[in-house]
């Protein structure tokens, strides 16, 4: 019973991962004034899904500034424990 658990727990966490990749590149084209439809619509995809698992790890860590830049610790957190999770389930 827990192979098959762990299996869907795994692909679950594999779709995940693609999804925060994709919020990633959605972001960054954002942040380099990407401009479209198809942009807006694949953000808030991304941010829908990944956004309740971000927002309360955020609330803990907050985003690290470098004058204009800033860099989301919650993102490289919930990243890497779902990374070990994934691995952990299989």
């Amino acid at each position: 019973m827990f192979g098959v658990v762990g299996w869907v727990l795994g692909w679950l966490l594999t779709l995940f991962i693609i999804v925060m990749i994709g919020r990633m590149i959605v972001d960054w084209a954002v942040t380099f004034q990407a401009r479209g439809a198809w942009v807006w619509k694949v953000q808030r995809v991304t941010h829908g899904v990944t956004e309740p698992v971000l927002s309360p790890v955020r609330r803990l860590l907050p985003p690290v500034r470098f004058g204009g830049f800033g860099l989301d610790l919650a993102f490289t957190v919930v990243f890497i424990a779902a990374l070990v999770l994934r691995s952990i389930v299989w």
